[in-house]
């Protein structure tokens, strides 16, 4: 899925952000969220899945922006 089709919850003038390279929120047309961050280590996911970690702020943004 194309970035262009997803609608980009966090990181819209908060200064933090270049060229979309930093911890994001964004939600697909189907309802569900994708989280862009940096890769963690935490644990071992299950083959297809990924861990990525974001700060807390990046997440209550999200909320915020969804009227959570």
């Amino acid at each position: 899925m194309p970035r262009e089709e997803l609608i980009r919850l966090t990181g819209n003038g908060n200064g933090n952000c270049n060229n979309d390279d930093c911890p994001n929120v964004y939600r697909t047309e189907h309802g569900s969220l994708i989280v862009q961050g940096d890769v963690s280590q935490a644990f071992a996911p299950r083959p297809g899945e990924g861990l990525v970690e974001i700060p807390e702020s990046v997440l209550k943004e999200a909320v915020r922006a969804l009227g959570w």
